[in-house]
């Protein structure tokens, strides 16, 4: 049976995922964008529902100020004793934490705080019911990052020894992502190596001790792309995707015994460009005769994997297309998500959802007021409906494909010399271009809509139902990654209104995957 990867695919990074009877449930990274940490179910590992967010409250996640890719870093899930716990680093806003829930499909607990260094913690329970706490760490006798890892106290957060480095890995630069299991009387310890790039890897230790010493398994890295070599027809538009950059996993068995890895990796646009983000994917595990895993059966990470077995039939996975009528509509569905933590005044349902300007802009550090989607796929179709009328130019609404505060293409509808108008603005680090603007009908609704492929958005505009005409069009690859500073992020789609005191009526929003 095949299935194709990504399985959660657009922004979904540094998946970690448990599994509770034949349900599992998987969470990813969410950096500065609220609510935090996205959360997942699956009856298949393969077709995953978006069924919330784990962290839905201020007082959860406080964002104020954080940076692009600040914010939540690489959660891990696990479950104990009927309870769920999710463990995360908040970088911008007061570091380690970890809440829980009785009730998956309920509301998570405030944050209680873990005092380690580091960044990507995770929890393990032990036979005799102590938990351990696992995360980066600097080691000053080597002056080396390597895993460093506490026993705590679950009801305080209280580190109930000092903290001990256990693994430095196997070489490769920010060993992190650790993960540790006790499988058939031994404890294994996963991580990330190689920096989350084209040298991303996964590998693997084990030991008799969850202490250590840890022995690194003879073939790691157990997981890596970066030995493919694509070539330039392998990104040409119209072909199957390649995979690169994969690693940060995560292991699960199911109710047959079988095993899985949980990982991330991205699709490049182009040479060594992506701009969607770090995607969620799946492959199988066995295990070799001497008791270590091997994923996919060594053989590298594709787009179409085959289960196994002999049955030769694709498995179905999700449609990622969607129409939302906010006329109708007045609960958000799970697959918006804000900048840092919204000012709720400028959100609101009427006879459509308003969006009203406050005084932060999309450039701005602050909580502008934006409603954004991941874009899921390469080629996608989005339009708005929207009933705007800018009060004067320096009032702003429409939608824009925004990675980051100083890489974003905004179509926008304003005012100039009295006509009520459209132009495409391009913001690419320091640079910022505007298309000639074209003039829209005074009144009645517009319709806004991106069109995009691999490498390229264009942008229209016209009275909805009417003729659209293009305002502009932007490469893709601006946007990427390696074109920002540092950024962990992906392309969102999504609505904006800034210049305090713009009010925007949007009335609908689809968009379409081809």
């Amino acid at each position: 049976m095949r299935y194709q990867n990504p399985v959660i695919p657009g922004f979904y990074p540094d998946p970690s995922v448990c599994r509770v009877g034949e349900d599992y449930y998987l969470v990813n990274s969410s950096f500065e964008f609220f609510p935090g940490v996205p959360l997942y179910h699956s009856r298949d590992l393969i077709n995953w529902e978006q069924i919330g967010h784990v962290l839905t409250r201020k007082s959860q996640l406080p964002l104020e100020g954080a940076p692009n890719s600040g914010g939540i870093f690489a959660p891990t899930i696990r479950y104990h004793q009927g309870r769920f716990y999710m463990v995360t680093t908040n970088v911008t806003g007061g570091g380690h934490f970890f809440v829980w829930t009785d009730d998956i499909y309920g509301e998570w607990s405030d944050p209680v705080w873990v005092k380690q260094m580091g960044i990507d913690p995770s929890l393990f329970w032990d036979d005799d019911g102590k938990v351990y706490f696992q995360s980066t760490f600097f080691d000053e006798k080597t002056q080396r990052q390597c895993i460093g890892q506490s026993e705590i106290s679950l009801e305080t957060g209280e580190l109930l020894t000092e903290t001990r480095s256990i693994w430095f890995g196997t070489g490769g630069k920010c060993p992190e992502g650790p993960h540790l299991y006790k499988i058939k009387g031994m404890y294994y310890l996963m991580i990330a190596e190689g920096g989350t790039e084209y040298g991303h890897m996964e590998t693997i230790a084990r030991s008799h001790s969850l202490w250590g010493p840890f022995e690194s398994c003879p073939h790691n890295p157990i997981l890596t792309q970066r030995d493919y070599t694509p070539t330039i027809q392998d990104y040409r538009d119209r072909t199957p995707d390649v995979i690169q950059g994969v690693g940060h996993a995560d292991l699960i068995d199911d109710p047959e015994g079988n095993w899985w890895l949980v990982f991330h990796g991205f699709r490049p646009s182009q040479s060594m460009l992506h701009h969607i983000g770090r995607e969620t994917m799946v492959a199988p595990v066995t295990w070799d005769s001497e008791g270590w895993p091997v994923v996919n059966e060594d053989k590298p990470i594709t787009p179409w994997m085959e289960l196994p077995g002999d049955n030769k039939k694709e498995l179905p996975q999700n449609i990622f297309s969607f129409s939302e009528d906010f006329t109708e509509e007045k609960i958000l569905p799970v697959r918006w998500a804000y900048l840092r933590n919204p000012v709720k005044e400028n959100y609101a349902f009427s006879s459509g959802l308003i969006l009203t300007a406050g005084k932060a802009s999309l450039e701005d550090p602050g909580a502008p007021t934006f409603l954004g989607v991941r874009q899921r796929q390469f080629r996608c179709e989005a339009e708005a409906v929207v009933e705007f009328s800018p009060g004067s130019e320096l009032q702003e609404a429409g939608i824009t494909v925004f990675h980051t505060a100083e890489h974003h293409y905004d179509l926008i509808v304003t005012r100039r010399s009295g006509k009520r108008i459209a132009l495409l603005r391009r913001r690419v680090c320091d640079l910022l271009v505007e298309s000639a603007p074209v003039e829209l009908p005074e009144n009645g609704r517009l319709a806004l809509q991106i069109r995009s492929d691999r490498l390229h958005y264009e942008f229209f505009a016209g009275p909805e139902g009417g003729d659209l005409v293009s305002i502009g069009k932007g490469r893709t690859q601006p946007l990427s990654t390696e074109l920002t500073a540092g950024t962990f992020t992906g392309c969102f789609l999504g609505m904006f209104a800034q210049g305090e005191g713009a009010k925007s009526n949007f009335l609908s929003f689809r968009c379409e995957y081809k």
